[in-house]
């Protein structure tokens, strides 16, 4: 089974989980898409925008002195966007509806997270 496949896999368990989750993408940390499961054409936008985002979220982590970044939250009017770096080469980004259970949400995308870099590990 390749990268895709594997990723993608995680990420369909994810949103057995997590029911409020609509989809997700990861991608590398340049914004290149591995796997995706967003509907209409926006995981290539998605994917370039998160690891855009999960730079800023890691640099401003850094400059508060706050250590290791762990996740980036976007809580917006129709929901959340909540972004994990998944080891240093992958960036995954799960967008949930809103009334969302966040400390389910937080806990399951996190072991998803841990789960991609594992799978990224191994392919090296």
């Amino acid at each position: 089974m390749e990268l895709c496949e594997r990723v993608l896999s995680e990420m369909t368990r994810l949103r057995e989980r997590v029911p409020e989750v609509s989809g997700s993408v990861a991608c590398t940390v340049d914004g290149l898409q591995i796997a995706g499961d967003l509907p209409g054409d926006r995981c290539d936008q998605t994917a370039a925008l998160s690891a855009a985002v999960l730079a800023l979220s890691r640099r401003m982590a850094d400059l508060a002195g706050k250590g290791v970044l762990q996740e980036t939250l976007v809580s917006a009017s129709a929901g959340f966007a909540a972004l994990y770096a998944a080891g240093p080469t992958i960036v995954l980004t799960v967008v949930a509806e809103p009334g969302a259970n966040l400390g389910l949400l937080r806990l399951e995308g996190r072991k998803t997270a841990a789960a991609l870099a594992a799978i990224a590990s191994r392919q090296r």
